[in-house]
């Protein structure tokens, strides 16, 4: 068999159908044990100047999770009923078992800091993650 260069190897490609090209990937990955979107991932992360990384670590969504009530247990079960639509039960429950999450889903960062605020003016620890 005649060795093909890249040139070749290329014109070739660009012949086929994306089909017979894609059935062509398949092969080469099972012949030779590899995937082929790994090489094309690292050169995507590994290209310069790509803040697609950056803006992936950017959290938009917060969990807002009481530690502990603190002294003051009275004033936190308040601020946990004004924060959420919890009834008194529930709110006693979640501040006797902390630590736990305030809200039943994420937040964004603005309600996630304003109930941090109000939970640690009332005496408790929170954490926002």
């Amino acid at each position: 068999m005649a060795k093909l260069s890249t040139d070749e190897l290329l014109e070739t490609f660009k012949e086929m159908t994306l089909l017979e090209l894609s059935d062509f990937v398949k092969l080469f990955e099972e012949t030779f044990d590899v995937k082929a979107a790994a090489p094309v991932a690292v050169a995507a992360a590994a290209a310069p100047g790509a803040p697609a990384a950056e803006e992936a670590e950017e959290q938009d969504e917060f969990e807002v999770v009481l530690e502990s009530a603190g002294d003051k247990k009275i004033q936190v079960i308040k601020e946990i009923r004004a924060l959420t639509s919890l009834g008194l039960k529930e709110a006693k429950d979640l501040v006797d078992g902390a630590p736990k999450a305030v809200f039943d889903g994420k937040v964004n960062k603005e309600q996630a800091e304003k109930a941090k605020a109000a939970l640690e003016g009332a005496g408790a620890s929170v954490t926002v993650k």
